[in-house]
Parts: C-alpha cells; structure tokens; sequence
C-alpha cells in the first residue's frame, strides 16, 4: 500500500488527519525534499508524518531537517542513544505524543533493547541508568521544566562524568530543539504513524 493510499484508507476509518494544517502532495514539493522522502521511505519505509506536516513551510522543513541532522550525529562521550535518550526525555516532559512514538522507536533501534529503550521513554529515572547519562537527562529536563534555574554548576557537572564542552553544548542544543520540535506537534495536532509502534521490536 503506497502512502497516499494508507492516508486515504486512514480517512475513511474516520482517523485524526496528520496536522490541523494542509499537508501538501509530495509531487508539489521541491525536489530537493522529494528526494528527502524518498529516501525516508527507502530506510524506513514510509514517510515520517512530521515531513509531512512541514512541508506546509517547504523552506522551513529543508532547515528544520539539516539542524536535526547535524544534533544527532554521534561523538566520542555522546553517543546516537543518548542522544535520543535526551529527546524522548524533553518529549516526555513536554507531554508531546508524536516524537515520543518516534523517537521511543528511534531509541530502541540505536540501544538494540526494546525493553530499556520503552523504560527510558516512558520513565527514565527508573529504568536503571548510570550517574552519567542520568545526569545528563536531569539537565535536559531541568532546561525544559526550569531553564531559568540552569547554571555553571549543571555545566561543570557533566565535564566532570566524561563530556566534552561542545558535547554539554550538544546536550542543550538538542534538549532545545525537541522543546521546539514538541510545540510545532501539539500546537499543529500532529499525529505519528502507526508504523512506527513496530519497529525495533
């Protein structure tokens, strides 16, 4: 089943549309996003909504998307997992429904453990975590929850469990991004897709 055919089977279900905004063909799109979905379709297998849903801004998606790239590339002491650790982390704070599907999938892909990986998702201070990355989700929250109390102390806490300064600038930026990510999804009514509850099981 091809995608626009899964979106009009979805609405003829009765299913919650994708966004509250239009959602534009994807032969209407730039090329340089035609090939973006593509290529998502190749590695995934389908389109992820939230390109979808942008595409509304073509130009914006096109910048959105070279950011996440670049915050998710991994470094010596912040490896891919934690980083997606941070984003379900600042979604669960967030209460944010799609990149929690998203990226819950996305973390049980990068750990290779299904059972940590929902753990850390749903509740990461119980699922067993060393001081380390603990520590580097408490601060991700604390920016989400109460960045006005964020101080030289968090900073230095972490550049003494191992980081480098660039990778604490990594933890800020990417616990910021997904703080934006989570309020375009919820004030946009974005809705993930249904395949990504199977992946990495």
């Amino acid at each position: 089943m091809t995608d626009t055919e899964r979106r009009a089977a979805g609405s003829r279900r009765g299913e919650v549309p994708i966004s509250w905004f239009p959602v534009p063909e994807e032969s209407e799109l730039p090329e340089d996003l035609q090939g973006l979905f593509r290529k998502a379709r190749e590695k995934l297998g389908f389109v992820p909504n939230v390109f979808r849903a942008y595409s509304f801004r073509p130009e914006r998606l096109s910048a959105w998307f070279d950011h996440y790239r670049q915050l998710h590339e991994p470094t010596e002491n912040l490896d891919a997992a934690e980083r997606e650790m941070i984003a379900v982390a600042v979604s669960m704070a967030n209460g944010c429904l799609y990149c929690l599907v998203a990226h819950g999938a996305a973390l049980r892909e990068a750990l290779g453990d299904p059972i940590l990986a929902d753990r850390i998702t749903l509740d990461y201070r119980r699922a067993g975590l060393d001081e380390r990355r603990t520590a580097i989700l408490d601060f991700a929250v604390k920016i989400t929850r109460e960045p006005l109390e964020c101080s030289p102390e968090d900073i230095e806490r972490l550049c003494g469990l191992g980081l480098a300064r660039e990778e604490v600038w990594d933890v800020i930026e990417i616990a910021s991004m997904y703080n934006f990510t989570n309020r375009m999804s919820l004030a946009c009514g974005m809705i993930p897709n249904e395949e990504y509850h199977a992946l990495a099981r």
